[in-house]
């Protein structure tokens, strides 16, 4: 036997009584094909992740059903395509993980998680008689560092003044030195 979900989002607009019907045609249509059903889950009304047809919200469904092949899978999709007050629809074949997923989903052990309750029918939220909300209990993680009072900065030291040193004077070569410095050039070099 092989397993399959049919999820479908049904057009909002329409009556409560209008939409239930929508959803038990898709069911006998499944049951008409010697199909099992499993589960139908009735979501209710969901805000959409973006708008289909100019709709921001519709009433979702998922029916899992089990059968021996999948012959009805195209018939299916064909008349889910057809009918206008079918926003989207999505089908699939469920694996072992997905069969046991939807078992536990079914059983409660997978989605929200219900919050204990105290002897005075609380959740665990609730803030008892005379006390704070949930955030008044003792800290978690590491305590804040202690806050140190604001010192100035030092003030900054002003850098030496450079004295202003002359610029020394260009040697020039006078014509009649030139020679004597050339001869004493030539006299290193040899």
């Amino acid at each position: 036997m092989k397993n399959y979900e049919v999820t479908f989002i049904v057009d909002p607009v329409l009556s409560g009584d209008e939409i239930k019907a929508t959803a038990q045609t898709y069911v006998d249509q499944i049951k008409g094909e010697g199909f099992e059903i499993i589960h139908v889950d009735d979501m209710g009304l969901r805000t959409l992740a973006y708008p289909i047809n100019r709709r921001n919200s519709g009433v979702y469904f998922t029916v899992e059903f089990q059968g021996p092949n999948g012959e009805l899978i195209d018939k299916l999709e064909l008349a889910l395509r057809r009918d206008e007050r079918i926003m989207r629809f999505l089908c699939i074949k469920l694996d072992k993980y997905g069969v046991k997923y939807n078992e536990d989903k079914r059983k409660g052990l997978i989605g929200k998680v219900k919050k204990k309750q105290d002897k005075k029918g609380r959740g665990n939220n609730a803030p008892a008689k005379g006390k704070g909300g949930p955030n008044s209990g003792p800290r978690r993680g590491p305590a804040p560092a202690p806050k140190r009072p604001a010192t100035p900065a030092p003030a900054a030291k002003e850098a030496p003044v450079a004295k202003e040193v002359p610029a020394p004077k260009a040697a020039v070569a006078t014509p009649k030195e030139a020679p004597a410095a050339k001869t004493a050039v030539a006299e290193e070099e040899e």
